[in-house]
């Protein structure tokens, strides 16, 4: 068996000292293989977003290991990490974060412009990007003019235009009505069913939970649930 794309091995996360020491996360193991679609739940201040952060490497655990692809992250530089979520981590976010003064495919060839890929590559990246998340002939349109389904769509292009071999999705459909969300779902477990992109989601809907394959459910910064959705709950 091929090793975890992600692994989390005793992690803690501590904050602040003494009497006002938080734990955020208490020795949490878990393992992510590639291909996977995992939802990660649980309360206000469970852990589940501090995770994610960690495996975005958005933030450093206090102890344990993180490996990533087999690799310590904690033995790479500043750089070595930036490098690590250009070039391995897509991120979608609740908040679309899109810039409101440039075009879908602008947007979208955002990452693509931090890499250095000239600008015909770029665009015709961005373009594919587009067209995967159903956004044909959507490529000129500001944010101004698109839905709030379709803004996260071109994020989750954005996302995508950098080939990465994780998605990172923080509550995804949070700012969406429910049949918006129920799109921008098939859409994300569509990608990773024919696709084959790894994606980690962390939700507090379990309706939207239901569209991945796993379901991990953190509770006071630590895994108390990790099993399979069942097939055909969304």
């Amino acid at each position: 068996m091929t090793a975890p794309l992600i692994e989390l091995r005793g992690i803690t996360r501590t904050y602040g000292e003494g009497e006002a020491m938080v734990r955020a996360l208490d020795g949490v193991d878990l393992i992510i293989r590639e291909g996977e679609f995992v939802a990660i739940m649980g309360p206000s201040g469970s852990g589940k977003s501090t995770a994610m952060n960690i495996i975005g490497c958005l933030d450093r655990p206090s102890g344990g290991h993180y490996l990533f692809n087999g690799v310590e992250v904690a033995t790479l530089d500043q750089d070595q990490r930036a490098l690590l979520r250009r070039n391995y981590l897509g991120f979608v976010f609740q908040g679309f974060n899109l810039l409101a003064r440039t075009t879908a495919l602008e947007n979208v060839e955002l990452p693509l412009i931090y890499k250095g890929q000239p600008r015909a590559e770029r665009e015709v990246r961005a373009r594919e990007a587009l067209n995967r998340v159903g956004l044909e002939g959507r490529e000129h349109h500001h944010p101004s003019q698109l839905s709030g389904g379709q803004q996260q769509r071109v994020a989750i292009a954005r996302a995508l235009a950098g080939e990465p071999m994780v998605m990172l999705a923080d509550e995804p459909t949070g700012n969406l009505d429910t049949t918006r969300s129920r799109e921008i779902m098939e859409l994300l477990r569509r990608l990773n069913r024919e696709e084959g992109l790894t994606i980690v989601m962390v939700t507090h809907e379990e309706d939207m939970a239901a569209f991945a394959s796993r379901l991990v459910v953190f509770t006071d910064g630590r895994v108390v649930r990790d099993e399979p959705v069942t097939e055909g709950a969304a």
